[in-house]
């Protein structure tokens, strides 16, 4: 195995990446009927990784997958995945690691067993195209794609079927390419984007949708856990777009992003379109306190 090629986790056995597949009867590519999840590095090193392992967990008891591998293994063949990869990147860069799970391969002959496909792998973030948002803030976009409603399919697991936000995606980007996309439920009030939650702040107050409509990001409870020891109140409710349009303050969390301030909403700015806000400045330090470095000036440094 090259040193200088990232090397995956596939079915029990590390290999380089060039050199894994799977199969084209996967129910993963057949049907989505698979999981995942996705820490990121700091500096190399994975932040809250047991906490997405076992979100990755919940999820395959949500979708009756038995992945026959423990917690504590699936974190470790993570880990020896990153301390190889990680050597291989630039300076200043860091990476997701990916869980991928899918039930297997779609049974064609009697007798035939179907066994998960477990895949392990790491890619870089691309800070250099997501840098201006902590220059200049992302600028939202609520497409008429709806969010699925949880009685049909439960946002809370991590599935590989993100079609739904996808689709909010395209239409985002046909408005305006540089948007970031948050759905609205059936209801009109905010739910989440593709890999990101939305919170607003309101006279002092931290605001975000409540858990069972959105796929609960570990950032998102990690900022929501910052404001309580900040004394910030927080609460989990329905937002709608008055809330939107008339919050003092906006921000994303996603794994990758950390804390992104928000500086409008379909076209409208928020607070004048000033961003980060007081608050969503102080949850931002706060955050690169916990993680150990400035996410922030990261970004910027890839700026053009």
């Amino acid at each position: 195995m090259t040193q200088q090629e990232p090397i995956v986790y596939l079915n029990g056995e590390l290999k380089p990446e060039s050199q894994a597949g799977i199969s084209i009867r996967d129910r993963g590519y057949l049907y989505g009927d698979a999981v995942f999840d996705a820490a990121r590095t700091f500096n190399g090193t994975p932040f809250r990784l047991t906490e997405h392992v076992h979100r990755l967990y919940d999820s395959l008891r949500y979708l009756r997958i038995d992945v026959n591998l423990s917690q504590h293994e699936m974190e470790d063949w993570s880990r020896q995945v990153v301390e190889h990869n990680y050597a291989l990147l630039p300076p200043g860069q860091d990476m997701w690691v990916m869980q991928r799970i899918s039930r297997g391969i779609e049974p064609i002959l009697p007798g035939d067993v179907m066994t998960p496909t477990v895949l392990i792998e790491t890619h870089p973030i691309p800070f250099a195209r997501r840098a201006s948002l902590y220059r200049d803030g992302a600028a939202i976009f609520t497409p008429s794609v709806p969010r699925v409603p949880p009685r049909f399919v439960s946002p809370r697991a991590k599935t590989h079927n993100y079609l739904n936000l996808i689709l909010g995606d395209l239409e985002a980007a046909a408005s305006d390419p540089d948007a970031w996309s948050v759905l609205l439920d059936e209801s009109g009030n905010l739910t989440e984007g593709r890999g990101s939650n939305i919170f607003l702040v309101k006279d002092g107050t931290v605001a975000t949708p409540k858990g069972q409509y959105v796929l609960e990001g570990i950032t998102r409870g990690v900022t929501i856990n910052l404001a309580a020891g900040l004394d910030i109140p927080v609460e989990e409710r329905d937002l709608d777009l008055y809330d939107a349009y008339t919050a003092d303050e906006a921000f994303l969390t996603s794994t990758s992003l950390c804390i992104c301030p928000v500086s409008s909403f379909n076209g409208t700015p928020v607070a004048g379109g000033k961003a980060p806000g007081t608050i969503t400045r102080r949850l931002m330090d706060a955050f690169s306190d916990t993680a150990g470095m400035d996410f922030e000036s990261q970004y910027l440094a890839h700026l053009e």
